[in-house]
């Protein structure tokens, strides 16, 4: 059974330990993939100044859960919904990824009207997002389309699906193509349910976590949010963006602690997930512990 959100080790810094953080990193052998989409810039902030080299690489979210359970990484950044598949995870900091409305990021474009797709591309990106349309286009329009997957260096154009799965920077672009309908995941999850939607979070293989590792996670992210217009500036050009739209994507559209609201949210995810058996490797019932 999975264990409840709510009793991962958030405890204030302070009581889980005195040993500074970056020190205590520098010593070990951890494994830390984070994700490379500016949505995440603000939880990684300054982490290459403090781990290894070869102790902490950026990629792609699905690849990072790939490698998470191939056992190639200890900690990582992963989708919520790899996360909700796995018991055997464990949450080791309150920063994540996750949105109180629009996130701009994440997209769902349809030529045809929305209960009336048959067959839609998913982001090869994706993995809690693909979940989060499947579930949404299931139990609001009872449509279970066709899947087909859209590699990361083809776009909507390359694609003759009825609809179109884009998550991360290239889904900030709208495509040059009109379509019937258009998607903001954040949006029309928050407006359905009522509850903040998590993206990501950090995630620990068993016995991976350690005493540390939720203070550098958490200063790390209260280092980042306090830096959001100066990772829009030096983000921005890469992006094809202005730093107005960088700056309000990370301040206005994404939310980075993990609180009660996010919990409740992501609870109620996997429970409206494991009917339609979109989460077939995780444990059905009540919650119980992993931390």
């Amino acid at each position: 059974m999975l264990h409840s959100l709510a009793e991962a080790d958030l405890r204030p810094r302070e009581a889980r330990c005195a040993q500074p953080a970056s020190d205590h990193w520098r010593r070990t052998a951890t494994r830390v993939g984070a994700v490379s989409y500016l949505n995440s810039k603000p939880l990684v902030h300054g982490l290459s100044s403090i781990l290894p080299d070869d102790r902490f690489r950026l990629d792609y979210p699905s690849r990072l859960a790939d490698d998470l359970a191939a056992g190639q990484l200890d900690v990582a950044l992963i989708p919520s919904v790899e996360y909700l598949r796995n018991p055997e995870y464990s949450i080791v900091s309150d920063a994540c990824v996750a949105t109180h409305g629009p996130v701009l990021s994440v997209k769902l474009y349809s030529r045809v009207p929305i209960g009336d797709i048959r067959s839609l591309a998913l982001d090869e990106g994706s993995r809690t997002s693909a979940a989060l349309t499947r579930l949404m286009l299931a139990e609001r329009y009872g449509v279970i389309p066709r899947l087909e997957q859209l590699p990361l260096s083809r776009s909507t154009a390359d694609s003759e699906c009825d609809a179109v799965l884009l998550i991360g920077d290239r889904a900030i672009h709208p495509p040059a193509e009109e379509f019937e309908a258009v998607w903001d995941l954040g949006e029309e999850w928050v407006n359905w349910t009522g509850f903040p939607f998590v993206f990501a979070m950090w995630v620990a293989r068993p016995g991976a976590a350690d005493p540390a590792l939720s203070r550098l996670l958490s200063e790390t992210r209260d280092m980042g949010v306090k830096s959001i217009d100066q990772i829009a500036a030096a983000e921005a050009a890469g992006l094809n963006i202005s730093e107005r739209t960088a700056r309000d994507y990370l301040r206005d559209n994404l939310h980075f602690r993990l609180g009660s609201a996010e919990r409740k949210g992501l609870e109620l995810f996997r429970e409206l997930l494991e009917p339609l058996q979109l989460i077939p490797g995780s444990r059905s019932g009540s919650a119980a512990s992993r931390s």
